[in-house]
């Protein structure tokens, strides 16, 4: 059996320096850097207007909690579900081990994943929708999987192709689920539960499977039911109490972004290692941990995204930006600067000054500066809360994965046997469980990227239309689908909406007349 493991290991480390080399790198990077320029830094020349689409709908009047579609779900449960996949173990125990791994310049790195990243997610989430379609249940159904063989496979030659990718980012998804998703989530709060509170593993396991399984088995709408109220608690409370550490030791921001821009480009080496190591690491591990914490270019929160009951691709698109910049910009940036702030790395040489690990410990223990042995019981609760919801994201991402090779009615077998590898994941060592889905995250990116790449124009098509109709006011008909049974029902239902609007300003305008 050792030798066995040995042999996974070593295998999967080779296929892990391919998938997560330099090639990569530049694949998912270049990825971001096309659709940022093709739709002339959309995230940022309308970073007004995305955010008053998407989070700052719940300051006013808009439709982005209505659910009303009862074979869909709201925009607002869309983007809960996502962030429950994506604000995980990644935004904790990942910084951690990219700055202890890449130093420091390894959060600059992030940061650079992030902002092209936002349009890596907007272009998965505006194919999505383009590209989705209804199952046997009446639910919508979209992902990379349905761009790849629907759009990439309609191009010329290509029909075998677009469909050979699909079917491989379904399988490494899957995969995915059942590593980075569930038993690596697991995992991590069984560690803490028993590190914290003395709560053995077995018994950790069998509540969170119970709990697991009584969301899942039910679908999407009550995993979007879930998480619309628990991401929004759990996120505040990490940035309440991550604030207040930073906040408490204010003197030391500056000197942590300044250590954050020397390591990025070298200035300082890290153990001894010449500037272009350190660079190459800083590089390496701050796009590693930031894919593996806001997830855009895997293609996977695309398939929550699809299942909104957003007409306008664009729109879903925009919610993939906010997805990313909140994660990484606002999550992570605050448990970077909880570490570099606290004092547990030293700031010329990017070590480690306290006895720790490579993860959650490292935060947990800048927590204890602040809140003494409080610190850890804050942590621990945090990673059961991040995980968990995480846990709940990734069941749906594996769903609707094997629901595309296997057929819609066969999903409650995965579920089964998702739920019960929950348990495993509370009781076993999973150091090569973390190690293999690390690979299978680059897996999953390679199909996807080059659907999205390969539709990029169609991207950018989609994209000018919205903007000449919602923000030039010009009359022309909108791309809602690829498919025109979809396009003529949608945009019957836009039209619908607007006449509605309309008689609804009538009303307004003549009551307030009488009055």
């Amino acid at each position: 059996m050792e030798n066995l493991l040995a042999i996974i290991e070593k295998v999967n480390g080779a296929i892990n320096g391919v998938v997560w080399g330099v090639p990569m790198l530049m694949l998912i990077g270049g990825t971001g850097i096309v659709i940022t320029v093709i739709t002339k830094f959309f995230q940022i020349t309308k970073v007004k207007y995305w955010y008053q689409e998407t989070i700052g709908g719940l300051f006013r009047k808009a439709d982005i909690r209505d659910k009303s579609d009862k074979n869909a779900i709201s925009q607002f449960q869309a983007l809960c579900t996502a962030l429950a996949a994506t604000i995980g173990v990644g935004n904790i125990a990942g910084v951690a081990t990219a700055i202890v791994s890449g130093g420091p310049g390894a959060v600059f790195w992030m940061w650079v994943s992030a902002f092209f990243g936002m349009m890596t997610n907007y272009a998965e989430n505006v194919l999505g929708i383009f590209y989705r379609r209804k199952n046997e249940n009446g639910e919508w159904s979209g992902g990379a999987m349905y761009y790849l063989r629907d759009g990439l496979g309609a191009k010329k030659d290509m029909r075998g192709i677009g469909k050979f990718l699909a079917v491989m980012f379904s399988v490494f998804c899957i995969g995915a689920s059942f590593g980075i998703g569930n038993m690596s989530q697991v995992n991590n709060i069984a560690t803490n539960m028993k590190s914290a509170f003395g709560v053995a593993p077995i018994v950790t396991g069998i509540v969170l499977m119970i709990l697991v399984g009584l969301v899942v088995i039910g679908g999407i709408k009550r995993i979007a039911a879930v998480t619309e109220k628990f991401v929004p608690f759990m996120a505040i409370a990490y940035i309440i109490g991550a604030f207040a550490i930073v906040v408490a030791n204010a003197k030391n921001i500056i000197p942590a972004f300044g250590a954050i821009f020397s390591f990025a480009f070298g200035f300082k080496a890290i153990g001894g290692a010449v500037a272009g190591v350190a660079v190459k690491n800083a590089i390496t591990w701050g796009y590693k941990r930031g894919i593996f914490s806001n997830e855009a270019g895997l293609g996977s929160s695309v398939m929550v995204h699809s299942a909104s009951n957003v007409k306008e691709p664009v729109v879903q698109g925009m919610w993939g930006i906010f997805e990313v910049f909140a994660d990484t910009m606002l999550v992570c940036t605050l448990t970077a600067l909880v570490i570099l702030t606290s004092g547990v790395i030293d700031l010329n040489t990017g070590a480690m000054i306290v006895e720790s690990t490579a993860d959650a410990a490292l935060v947990t223990k800048a927590f204890e500066t602040m809140f003494g042995s409080l610190g850890a019981g804050f942590i621990a609760l945090a990673i059961l809360l991040f995980a968990s919801s995480t846990v709940l994201g990734w069941s749906y991402y594996g769903t609707k994965a094997w629901e595309y090779l296997f057929g819609t009615k066969s999903t409650i077998i995965y579920k089964c046997v998702f739920v019960g590898f929950v348990v495993f994941g509370a009781t076993m060592d999973l150091g090569l469980a973390w190690d293999i889905s690390d690979t299978l995250n680059g897996l999953m990116a390679l199909p996807n990227l080059i659907g999205v790449l390969a539709l990029s124009g169609t991207v950018v098509k989609i994209t000018q239309n919205y903007i000449s109709r919602y923000i030039k006011g010009e009359d022309i008909d909108p791309m809602l689908s690829a498919f025109p049974e979809i396009q003529r029902e949608q945009a019957r239902a836009i039209k619908a909406e607007k006449t509605a609007e309309k008689l609804a300003a009538k009303k307004a305008a003549k009551e307030a007349q009488n009055q």
